[in-house]
């Protein structure tokens, strides 16, 4: 079941979201985001990716996500490349590749099967990671599957 409502920000997200939505002034947060992806999809188009899309989002309801892919690219054999980009500045916390947890992986599954129905028959498809600590970028291949 859908849910319609979403928890309500309090506190310094609350004014941080607020503040981005009226000014449409990226936070530093999305900036560095939004780099990881440049990054990301430099390294995988240098690799012979062709992007489709960037940033599909599946929606659960009014203000409220589902799920979003990263960046969704096609290797030279036709498979779709679902990827998911995280970035940390360092190792404090499990670096890049250890915050793709279960739950992220599950958002991911959903919003790739509502990009699959655009398809009669869909291609074959994978889940790639691409982790960044640092300046160091890694690229995961099928760091998971939809099972």
């Amino acid at each position: 079941m859908f849910k319609w409502a979403s928890p309500k920000k309090t506190g310094a997200s609350a004014s941080k979201a607020a503040a981005t939505a009226s000014s449409g002034t990226p936070t530093a947060r999305q900036r560095l985001g939004q780099a990881a992806e440049d990054a990301a999809l430099r390294h995988l188009q240098a690799q012979g990716l062709q992007l489709l899309e960037r940033n599909y989002r599946v929606a659960a309801g009014p203000r409220a996500r589902a799920g979003e892919v990263d960046l969704i690219l096609r290797a030279r054999d036709g498979t779709l490349v679902f990827v998911e980009v995280r970035a940390r500045a360092g190792l404090s916390h499990g670096g890049a590749a250890a915050s793709v947890t279960s739950r992220k992986q599950a958002r991911l599954i959903y919003a790739a099967q509502h990009y699959l129905l655009r398809h009669a028959s869909p291609p074959p498809c994978r889940f790639d990671v691409v982790a960044i600590d640092g300046d160091q970028v890694e690229w995961l291949v099928a760091a998971f599957d939809a099972a």
